[in-house]
């Protein structure tokens, strides 16, 4: 599979990822995880050189942003079996926000997606504000991007871009009430009309025990 998942901070996006790496090495299925296109990256960079990024210059951290947002639209053609968090749409919202105020994305979303390949299933996960805000405070990420208050208009940036994007496979699911396994089967249960064939077919073999 090819999925770009999107959504507000402590909508679910990482735990969604982990999921799906998970059952899918459990499966045989090796996906390419890419989750670190937030300022600072938390996925690779050490905490040091998250400081580094931190304190790049609006334009410097539009231009950084911009390459990797190009970068791995090569990647998503690359890689049959590929998992992305934020991605280009994540950037299209937060940069102007909270990464280099005043200054708009380069480019739209669409500009990138007009070169994604067909089979990408785009995920909005998505939750009510209080419970957002919950999460924030008992689970706080080590450098929280979005404020507490922001959280309505962030979700209905989000909701927006996901009702314009051109992708043709999208998904939305609320994780308001869901644990971390229940979210893992939502999306296994709702992406089946979404999968290309290759992908069905190895559902359908895991389903009936084949693999």
């Amino acid at each position: 599979m090819r999925v770009i998942a999107i959504g507000c901070e402590h909508t679910g996006k990482t735990t969604l990822l982990e999921g799906l790496m998970k059952w899918g090495d459990e499966r045989g299925i090796h996906h390419h995880l890419d989750d670190h296109f937030s300022i600072p990256d938390r996925q690779f960079l050490k905490k040091e050189e998250q400081e580094e990024m931190v304190r790049l210059s609006p334009v410097l951290k539009e231009r950084f942003q911009r390459f990797q947002v190009v970068y791995h639209v090569r990647l998503i053609n690359h890689y049959e079996h590929i998992l992305l968090g934020g991605f280009h749409i994540e950037e299209d919202i937060y940069g102007p926000l909270y990464y280099y105020p005043g200054r708009k994305s380069a480019h739209p979303p669409e500009y990138y997606e007009a070169e994604f390949p067909p089979d990408a299933i785009l995920v909005l996960l998505t939750a009510r504000p209080e419970v957002i805000e919950k999460r924030m405070r008992e689970t706080p990420h080590d450098r929280p991007i979005v404020p507490a208050g922001d959280i309505p208009m962030v979700l209905e940036k989000f909701e927006q871009a996901y009702r314009a994007s051109w992708v043709h496979h999208k998904i939305r699911i609320d994780t308001s009430d869901l644990a971390p396994a229940q979210l893992l089967q939502k999306f296994l249960d709702t992406s089946v009309p979404h999968l290309n064939t290759r992908d069905l077919l190895t559902r359908m073999a895991g389903a009936t025990g084949l693999k």
